[in-house]
């Protein structure tokens, strides 16, 4: 299988503890979206429509949009006289149901994730070896993580080409690989010094997290003073914690 023209091997891996764990969230999911939908037809539901066909078709769309769910039933009833009008309005009415083969799908492929790689020779990689390489290095779905954080506002990000948005995974893999060297720099340092920070709960750690470093340092900012540049706000808490990182880095901070 080709992807941008790069040959490369794919595998199915299935697993029966993230089948579980997938089947939990589906679960959940559904009885969430049940809500969401009742709440919408509710609200579709008002006599409003001028005609049958009006809010048949209004009814359609929303189902349509349904991810477990769909409309069945739908008829509209017409009324009039309604709100001190002799205007004929309809009243659309439904059922919500259970999308069975969409429920079905979902849970057949629950449990299942694709490798990739471009070792085409499975006797210099086979599956074993594949699924073994990836468990070694989880901390890059980790790292990735920080998209479900709304603080990031991810979701409102919109690409509309591919070749756009292979460009935004491209940076943002590159900021992880940096954030990931950072972190681990900064840990390898606290240890050989037997140091070590506090961390969110002003607990004393030598594994803080890069992103309370980042957070620590918020407040710390650029001014330019009659042509001089200082660095105001960087207090002795944090002059302490820059010492453990290289002398590039310290550089920003105009630390020579």
């Amino acid at each position: 299988m080709k992807s941008k023209g790069i040959p490369q091997r794919w595998l199915v891996v299935e697993s029966a503890q993230r089948r579980q764990s997938d089947l939990r969230r589906i679960e959940k999911e559904i009885q969430k979206l049940e809500q969401e939908a009742r709440q919408k037809l509710r609200q579709l539901s008002s006599p409003k429509f001028a005609c049958q066909p009006d809010a048949i078709e209004a009814a359609l769309q929303l189902s349509r949009k349904f991810k477990y769910h769909k409309l069945t039933n739908i008829h509209a009833t017409s009324l009039i006289g309604v709100k001190n009008s002799d205007k004929q309005v309809y009243k659309l009415q439904a059922n919500i149901e259970l999308d069975d083969q969409t429920v079905a799908r979902e849970i057949q492929q629950s449990g299942r994730f694709v490798l990739a790689t471009n070792v085409l020779e499975i006797n210099e990689l086979d599956p074993d070896q594949m699924l073994s390489t990836y468990k070694q290095q989880p901390s890059a779905e980790r790292g990735f993580s920080f998209l479900k954080d709304p603080l990031f506002f991810t979701d409102s990000v919109f690409l509309k080409s591919s070749d756009r948005i292979e460009s935004l995974a491209l940076i943002m893999g590159l900021c992880l690989l940096v954030y990931t060297l950072a972190q681990r720099h900064l840990r390898s340092r606290l240890i050989q010094s037997q140091a070590k920070l506090k961390n969110q709960l002003g607990q004393l750690t030598e594994r803080p997290t890069l992103r309370w470093i980042f957070q620590c340092f918020q407040a710390v900012h650029l001014v330019t003073i009659s042509s001089v540049k200082k660095i105001s706000n960087l207090n002795d808490e944090r002059l302490s914690i820059l010492k453990f990182f290289p002398d590039t880095c310290r550089s920003y901070y105009l630390l020579y």
